[in-house]
C-alpha cells in the first residue's frame, strides 16, 4: 500500500523528509519507503501522518479527493 499523497502533500507544505521524519519520530529512510510504496506503515503511523497534515486517512491513500476529516 503506497501512501498515495504523502510526497505530494509534504512538498505542498514545503516540509522535507528529514523534518517530517523527525516530527513523527521515524527514520528518514522509512518515510522515503512509505512514499515509494516499498514499505507499508502500520495503522498508528498512518493516523499520525494524517493528523500531522490534518487530512483524512482516505485522502492520504487516494480513496477520496476530499482532504477534510469527516467527524
Amino acid at each position: 500500500m503506497k501512501i498515495f499523497r504523502l510526497k505530494e502533500i509534504r512538498k505542498q507544505k514545503h516540509i522535507s523528509q528529514v523534518r517530517l521524519s523527525m516530527e513523527l519520530n521515524l527514520a528518514q529512510n522509512t518515510l522515503s519507503q512509505y512514499e515509494t510504496g516499498a514499505r507499508e506503515p502500520d495503522f498508528q503511523t498512518l493516523v499520525a501522518i494524517a493528523d500531522y497534515f490534518n487530512v483524512s486517512v482516505d485522502y492520504l491513500l487516494g480513496r477520496t479527493e476530499n482532504p477534510k476529516i469527516n467527524r
